[in-house]
């Protein structure tokens, strides 16, 4: 089952994220190597800055997908105000459905 984390950043604490993102994008690269990852990106604000992500996984369950985005190196690092894990259903193009 496919599950999104929607992640809103803490105001102010790009420099978090910015310190953060080599270990943020090891662990993606990690989960991407093991068929975990779907996609992922930041959601950005008006002066192009990042506010926040979007991560797609697959996961078991929802406790699965929970701990995956509780392990991610920006979770642990306080970068996020909050994080909703959602059950996601990917309708359009989606390349497993090529």
């Amino acid at each position: 089952m496919l599950f999104a984390f929607l992640c809103k950043d803490k105001p102010g604490h790009l420099q978090v994220r910015l310190d953060t993102r080599p270990a943020h994008v090891e662990h993606l690269t990690a989960l991407n190597a093991a068929g975990t990852l779907k996609f992922a990106g930041p959601f950005l604000g008006e002066d192009g800055k990042p506010t926040g992500s979007l991560v797609v996984v697959e996961a078991a369950d929802l406790a699965a997908a929970e701990k995956i985005a509780a392990d991610d190196p920006y979770a642990k690092a306080g970068l996020f105000e909050s994080v909703q894990v959602k059950a996601w259903n990917w309708v359009f193009n989606n390349p497993a459905n090529a």
